[in-house]
Protein backbone atom coordinates (compact mmCIF):
# COMPACT_ATOMS: atom_id res chain seq x y z
CA UNK A 1 0.00 0.00 0.00
CA UNK A 2 2.69 2.17 0.72
CA UNK A 3 4.51 1.50 -2.12
CA UNK A 4 1.48 2.32 -4.26
CA UNK A 5 1.39 5.81 -2.36
CA UNK A 6 4.83 7.06 -3.15
CA UNK A 7 4.59 5.57 -6.48
CA UNK A 8 0.97 7.89 -6.79
CA UNK A 9 2.70 10.87 -4.95
CA UNK A 10 5.68 10.33 -7.64
CA UNK A 11 3.28 10.56 -10.85
CA UNK A 12 1.67 13.89 -9.53
CA UNK A 13 4.62 15.60 -8.92
CA UNK A 14 5.97 14.63 -12.43
CA UNK A 15 2.63 16.04 -13.90
CA UNK A 16 2.89 18.98 -12.21
CA UNK A 17 6.85 19.99 -12.60
CA UNK A 18 5.63 19.03 -16.40
CA UNK A 19 2.96 21.16 -16.26
CA UNK A 20 4.46 24.21 -15.13
CA UNK A 21 7.09 24.19 -17.14
CA UNK A 22 4.71 23.78 -20.13
CA UNK A 23 2.74 27.17 -18.89
CA UNK A 24 6.08 28.67 -18.18
CA UNK A 25 7.24 27.88 -21.92
CA UNK A 26 4.12 29.39 -22.95
CA UNK A 27 4.64 32.56 -20.45
CA UNK A 28 8.05 33.11 -21.90
CA UNK A 29 6.63 32.84 -25.51
CA UNK A 30 3.61 35.33 -24.98
CA UNK A 31 6.90 37.60 -23.28
CA UNK A 32 8.64 37.14 -26.50
CA UNK A 33 5.67 38.09 -28.58
CA UNK A 34 5.21 41.22 -26.26
CA UNK A 35 8.36 42.23 -26.90
CA UNK A 36 8.29 41.66 -30.64
CA UNK A 37 5.28 44.12 -30.54
CA UNK A 38 6.50 46.48 -28.47
CA UNK A 39 9.51 46.99 -30.22
CA UNK A 40 7.54 47.79 -33.59
CA UNK A 41 5.54 50.08 -31.51
CA UNK A 42 8.20 52.15 -29.62
CA UNK A 43 6.08 52.74 -26.85
CA UNK A 44 8.15 53.34 -24.15
CA UNK A 45 5.83 51.89 -21.49
CA UNK A 46 5.53 48.31 -22.51
CA UNK A 47 9.38 48.48 -23.28
CA UNK A 48 10.35 48.90 -20.10
CA UNK A 49 7.43 46.82 -18.71
CA UNK A 50 9.15 43.49 -20.34
CA UNK A 51 12.94 44.43 -19.55
CA UNK A 52 15.19 44.01 -16.80
CA UNK A 53 17.18 47.54 -16.12
CA UNK A 54 20.20 45.15 -16.04
CA UNK A 55 19.13 44.57 -20.04
CA UNK A 56 22.21 43.89 -22.18
CA UNK A 57 21.66 43.52 -26.08
CA UNK A 58 23.85 42.88 -28.02
CA UNK A 59 23.25 44.04 -31.87
CA UNK A 60 25.13 42.01 -34.89
CA UNK A 61 27.17 44.99 -35.67
CA UNK A 62 29.02 44.59 -32.09
CA UNK A 63 27.64 47.25 -30.42
CA UNK A 64 25.96 46.66 -27.20
CA UNK A 65 22.85 48.74 -25.76
CA UNK A 66 22.21 48.65 -21.92
CA UNK A 67 18.34 49.06 -20.70
CA UNK A 68 18.24 52.68 -21.48
CA UNK A 69 19.46 52.95 -24.79
CA UNK A 70 17.86 49.90 -25.42
CA UNK A 71 14.18 51.94 -25.15
CA UNK A 72 15.85 55.47 -26.69
CA UNK A 73 16.78 53.73 -29.48
CA UNK A 74 13.77 52.69 -30.30
CA UNK A 75 11.19 55.58 -28.89
CA UNK A 76 13.52 57.89 -30.63
CA UNK A 77 12.93 56.14 -33.89
CA UNK A 78 16.55 56.25 -34.67
CA UNK A 79 15.83 52.11 -34.57
CA UNK A 80 12.56 51.75 -36.26
CA UNK A 81 10.81 48.16 -37.31
CA UNK A 82 8.33 48.80 -39.63
CA UNK A 83 8.15 44.77 -39.17
CA UNK A 84 9.27 41.71 -37.83
CA UNK A 85 8.89 38.46 -39.03
CA UNK A 86 9.74 35.60 -36.25
CA UNK A 87 10.48 31.86 -37.78
CA UNK A 88 12.04 28.74 -36.05
CA UNK A 89 11.12 29.80 -32.50
CA UNK A 90 12.75 27.54 -29.82
CA UNK A 91 12.15 27.47 -25.96
CA UNK A 92 13.69 26.00 -23.19
CA UNK A 93 13.03 26.81 -19.55
CA UNK A 94 15.65 26.00 -16.97
CA UNK A 95 14.62 26.82 -13.61
CA UNK A 96 13.45 30.56 -13.53
CA UNK A 97 15.65 30.97 -16.74
CA UNK A 98 14.24 30.68 -20.36
CA UNK A 99 16.46 30.45 -23.71
CA UNK A 100 14.43 31.34 -26.65
CA UNK A 101 16.19 31.08 -30.30
CA UNK A 102 14.74 32.36 -33.49
CA UNK A 103 15.33 33.56 -36.69
CA UNK A 104 14.49 37.97 -37.47
CA UNK A 105 13.64 39.58 -40.33
CA UNK A 106 12.52 43.04 -40.40
CA UNK A 107 12.64 46.14 -42.38
CA UNK A 108 13.43 49.26 -40.97
CA UNK A 109 13.05 52.61 -41.59
CA UNK A 110 15.84 54.19 -39.15
CA UNK A 111 15.81 57.90 -38.70
CA UNK A 112 18.21 59.17 -40.99
CA UNK A 113 18.55 55.88 -43.04
CA UNK A 114 16.92 54.74 -45.74
CA UNK A 115 14.82 51.62 -45.55
CA UNK A 116 16.36 48.38 -45.15
CA UNK A 117 15.56 44.89 -44.75
CA UNK A 118 17.24 42.75 -41.15
CA UNK A 119 18.12 38.94 -41.38
CA UNK A 120 19.45 38.08 -37.89
CA UNK A 121 19.34 34.43 -35.60
CA UNK A 122 18.58 35.86 -32.50
CA UNK A 123 19.41 34.44 -28.51
CA UNK A 124 17.52 35.87 -25.69
CA UNK A 125 17.96 35.27 -22.18
CA UNK A 126 14.64 35.95 -20.56
CA UNK A 127 14.25 35.59 -16.10
CA UNK A 128 11.69 35.10 -14.26
CA UNK A 129 11.09 37.60 -11.68
CA UNK A 130 7.71 36.97 -9.34
CA UNK A 131 5.15 35.56 -12.26
CA UNK A 132 6.71 37.89 -14.97
CA UNK A 133 9.18 37.11 -17.51
CA UNK A 134 11.87 39.88 -17.70
CA UNK A 135 14.48 40.07 -20.87
CA UNK A 136 17.91 40.08 -19.28
CA UNK A 137 20.30 39.65 -22.35
CA UNK A 138 19.51 39.53 -26.25
CA UNK A 139 22.06 38.85 -29.01
CA UNK A 140 22.06 39.03 -32.48
CA UNK A 141 23.63 37.38 -35.03
CA UNK A 142 23.57 37.83 -39.19
CA UNK A 143 21.98 35.25 -40.92
CA UNK A 144 23.20 34.64 -44.29
CA UNK A 145 19.84 33.88 -45.32
CA UNK A 146 15.80 34.32 -44.66
CA UNK A 147 14.16 30.95 -42.83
Amino acid sequence: MIKKIILAMSFLMAVTISAQKTNDKDAVTAASEKLRLAMISGEKPELEALILPELTYGHSGGHIDDATEFVEKLVSKKSDFVTIDITNQKVDVVGNTAIVRHHLYATTADAGKAPGDVTLDIVLVWTKVKKDWKLLARQAVKSEKKK
